[in-house]
């Protein structure tokens, strides 16, 4: 979160709707651990924010791993990247407003080609992505010639464009059990490619690119805060193979969000993937216990209610998400097939 001192002035005579939102905000930011005194700094952006989306006709998609005050305060989706990937072609709206890293909005701009989307401000790197090129795909499928080539969503437009199929963590399991060839390209993220062979017993090619976040989360760290032998351990597929021989379940967010909604009051879980995401769950099941992983994506966390809201306001080609139309349908193809799962 990241508060200037220019704050929108909220003119008096709707001074009421000022005070509705602190109390909306506080509502749920409490379970979070913000005070009213927060609630009341944030909460003539999110009012202004949530002004001028509703005048301009803009739907504002979040995924779970930003703040909290962007999950509560001014999305009206939030969820992992398969739902939001889903969701995105259900939107009415001409102009969509992503908060997240800029390949997750370019899946949106793919399945959306008519639709305007636009982000906080570009450049919001993630380092999977980063770690592989469309040229990287073309060298890999001559090296191997056969093997379909699965990419998991966290990669450009340009590298789902040479895919067959695209995949998030919370059906990459089930698509690769689908494929027919026993040999299976899997990129970028080797953490997960890894942790997918050992579930599927299938042949998988890796590439070395890494979350930054759940890579560095190590058994050290884990044992440092797994001290409630009562607590139910969950770790994302992106995290290192040794953490998922030690833990009760794994999956992506989706699954996490499926078991902390099916978890009966006083239930103590530990999630092994990035905070915000265990932040939200704290706002939605204020009933159940959730430890801190600590885990934090910087890339996530650039995104803030000033930038919102200054692109909002104004956006400019700063803001908006563009791909060339030949590389967008080929991408569309792997992306597509991926919503079948």
């Amino acid at each position: 979160m990241v508060i200037l001192d220019d704050a929108p002035k909220i003119p008096a005579e709707v001074q009421y709707k000022l005070d509705n939102e602190v109390e909306r905000l506080y509502s749920k930011l409490k379970n979070v651990g913000w005070n009213k005194k927060a609630c009341e700094i944030i909460a003539p952006y999110t009012l202004s924010i949530n002004t001028i989306k509703k005048e301009k006709g803009i739907k504002i998609l979040a995924h779970s791993y930003q703040t909290a005050d962007i999950v509560f305060g001014i999305a009206d989706i939030v969820g992992d990247s398969l739902g939001l990937a889903k969701k995105a072609k259900d939107v009415e709206e001409d102009t969509i407003l992503f908060c997240g890293v800029d390949f997750m909005a370019e899946t949106v701009k793919i399945l959306n080609p008519e639709k305007t989307v636009f982000v906080p401000q570009k450049e919001r790197d993630c380092t999977l992505a980063d770690s592989i090129t469309a040229e990287d795909v073309l060298n890999l499928k001559k090296e191997y010639p056969g093997a379909p080539v699965v990419c998991y969503i966290n990669t450009t437009a340009e590298v789902k464009a040479e895919s067959d199929i695209c995949c998030t963590s919370a059906n990459a399991k089930k698509i690769i059990e689908n494929l027919k060839e026993d040999t299976i390209i899997f990129i970028p993220d080797y953490n997960m490619g890894v942790n997918l062979a050992n579930l599927t017993g299938k042949n998988i090619i890796t590439w070395k690119g890494f979350c930054r976040t759940h890579h560095a989360f190590t058994k050290r760290r884990l044992d440092s805060i797994n001290n409630d032998s009562t607590a139910t351990t969950f770790a994302h597929l992106e995290c290192r193979p040794e953490i998922i021989k030690e833990v009760d379940l794994i999956g992506g967010t989706g699954d996490m969000h499926r078991y902390a909604k099916s978890s009966s009051n006083g239930k103590k879980i530990l999630y092994l993937t990035e905070q915000g995401f265990i932040d939200r769950m704290k706002g939605e099941y204020p009933d159940v216990q959730f430890a801190d992983s600590n885990m934090i994506c910087v890339s996530m966390k650039m995104n803030d209610l000033y930038s919102t809201l200054k692109a909002i306001s104004n956006p400019t080609s700063k803001n908006t998400i563009e791909l060339d139309e030949t590389v967008r349908q080929k991408a569309f193809k792997s992306v597509n097939r991926m919503l079948k799962y």
